[in-house]
């Protein structure tokens, strides 16, 4: 580990493995993104690619890739990214291998809100703004069945747990409600797909990471390590126990609500990103910056895995992340019960 200290007394620690992790996945995810916009019914090479986002190529080329592609991978990486920081952030949080939106019940109640609008029969901007509004319910109801006297990582997943259970049943019912069209469209968008995204799904969730990583990142680092410790050994280090746990729990919420109004409730990504990350860098802590890259690697490699996985035909993205992450759940399960900590 190296420490740098500034000439004002603050220090900053750098793992070298950590750094390294994080770095090789954000420029692997950057290289899949690159390819992934060349591919298609119109291939196009790397180098066309690059040539095109630095302004050169022809007019077509330069629609195929800044209007058609380059929006679905853009919403891709910052989906993989929001997700696996919330889920490094939660797992850190509650200091459970099992912390995650999937598992407490946030992408449920994403889902929730848009399904009334579905009903409703609203505009795809509604949509979006009511997935961010039921995953922030959701998320303030968990917290407020949760609380007693403060916080407990258990209670919260079981609460969490109960939630997910009965917003299932909800949005079960809600999907019946709706007209049969708008139904199979909300089946799809409940999957979780990048299908036709635009600059449109993109941005809110480009300016929400623009505003709340630099926040994790600087306000809240130093002091979520120190949380892992238990809440009185971080009480006693100085840290605001249950002040941090709630900016850090509504940062993440965010994240995973504007996820899911991006692109649906992708299923298993903010579960498996930061154990992969963790195993990568062998590192202690809730190694954010290279969750965040793993998570874009994961997320981007599934679309285009999932495009290519049955011939003249696309899977939802979601289908294969939760395929594979349901898998990865079952043997987190087993490996938690076999060293006695389930």
């Amino acid at each position: 580990m190296i420490v740098i200290r500034t000439p004002d007394g603050l220090s900053l620690r750098l793992r070298p493995r950590a750094l390294a992790v994080g770095t090789g996945c954000a420029l692997l995810a950057l290289a899949l993104g690159v390819i992934a916009v060349g591919s298609g019914d119109y291939p196009l090479s790397p180098v066309d690619v690059l040539r095109v986002l630095t302004g050169g190529g022809d007019p077509a080329e330069h629609f195929i890739v800044t209007e058609l592609r380059l929006p679905r991978v853009v919403t891709a990486l910052c989906v993989g990214a929001a997700l696996a920081l919330a889920g490094a952030v939660f797992q850190s949080l509650i200091r459970n291998p099992l912390g995650s939106p999937d598992v407490l019940g946030f992408t449920q109640g994403a889902a929730t809100g848009a399904l009334l609008v579905v009903v409703v029969g609203g505009s795809s901007l509604a949509l979006g703004a009511a997935a961010v509004a039921g995953g922030l319910l959701t998320g303030v109801l968990v917290h407020a069945l949760a609380w007693r006297r403060g916080v407990h990582g258990y209670r919260l997943i079981l609460v969490g747990i109960g939630i997910s259970a009965i917003l299932t049943g909800v949005n079960g019912y809600l999907l019946t409600r709706a007209p049969l069209m708008d139904a199979s469209r909300a089946v799809l968008w409940l999957t979780g797909s990048l299908d036709g995204r635009g600059w449109v799904n993109a941005l809110p969730l480009l300016v929400a990471l623009a505003v709340l990583v630099p926040t994790v990142f600087l306000a809240c680092g130093p002091a979520l390590r120190m949380t892992e410790l238990g809440d009185d050994a971080a009480a006693a280090l100085g840290v605001p126990v249950q002040r941090l746990r709630l900016l850090l729990l509504g940062a993440a919420v965010l994240l995973v609500s504007l996820a899911a109004a991006a692109a649906g409730p992708v299923s298993f990504v903010a579960l498996t990103a930061p154990h992969l990350a963790r195993r990568l860098t062998r590192a202690p802590g809730p190694n954010l910056l290279p969750a965040m890259a793993v998570g874009a690697v994961l997320l981007v490699a599934a679309d285009q895995v999932a495009q290519r996985a049955v011939a003249g035909h696309q899977l939802p993205v979601g289908a294969l992340t939760g395929v594979l992450g349901g898998g990865y759940l079952i043997w987190l399960l087993a490996t938690e019960r076999r060293a006695g900590r389930l």
